[in-house]
């Protein structure tokens, strides 16, 4: 299968989900609703870039196209723009909260200081892109699902982008390991 038609495979499973997508994407607002939108400002495709102030991640196509997305970012302070790159992909990742995380709220993440294997009520959610930079490696920063759509569209996670669960089982399997991740800063 050449590129052209592993796109247009894509596309349309992704329409087809859209179409008859889960009842929880129709609780997003349509700005946070999945889209294929034509970019005001051209960008590379094959790329993920994230928009903090608009909760939207995109995922960039040739010709100046995009399938977007609606996310949820980190809270203030905890929110770390930059280059990165995919570095690791997995499907119902096990998840351990950071040392700081445990340092800034022990009352909730201690418990899990030994780890919580993969799940639909893990942090992570159903898939999970471990962002990487070079030189640093795992910057433990993830584009990941979560089973809480009331997050979606707010500043709440602790550094990381995150999408429904039913979104990101999308995103992964359109972006390839070693894509380009940009997170722009915050302006607002």
């Amino acid at each position: 299968m050449n590129r052209r038609d592993f796109v247009l495979t894509g596309l349309a499973t992704f329409g087809a989900a859209l179409v008859g997508g889960p009842a929880m994407a129709q609780q997003l607002p349509p700005h946070l609703q999945p889209a294929f939108v034509t970019l005001r400002h051209s960008l590379p495709p094959g790329e993920v870039h994230v928009f903090p102030d608009h909760f939207q991640l995109f995922w960039t196509m040739p010709n100046g196209q995009a399938w977007r997305y609606g996310i949820r970012v980190g809270r203030e302070g905890l929110y770390e723009p930059g280059q990165y790159y995919v570095g690791a992909k997995k499907e119902w990742p096990s998840w351990t909260p950071t040392p700081d995380m445990i340092s800034r709220e022990p009352e909730k993440y201690a418990q899990y200081s030994d780890g919580m294997p993969g799940g639909p009520d893990n942090p992570l959610g159903a898939r999970a892109l471990y962002l990487f930079q070079e030189g640093r490696g795992d910057t433990y920063l993830r584009i990941h699902g979560t089973p809480d759509i009331n997050t979606i569209g707010r500043a709440v996670s602790n550094g990381c982008a995150g999408l429904t669960n039913e979104h990101i089982k999308l995103l992964y399997e359109q972006v390839p390991m070693d894509a380009r991740v940009v997170l722009y800063p915050k302006m607002v």
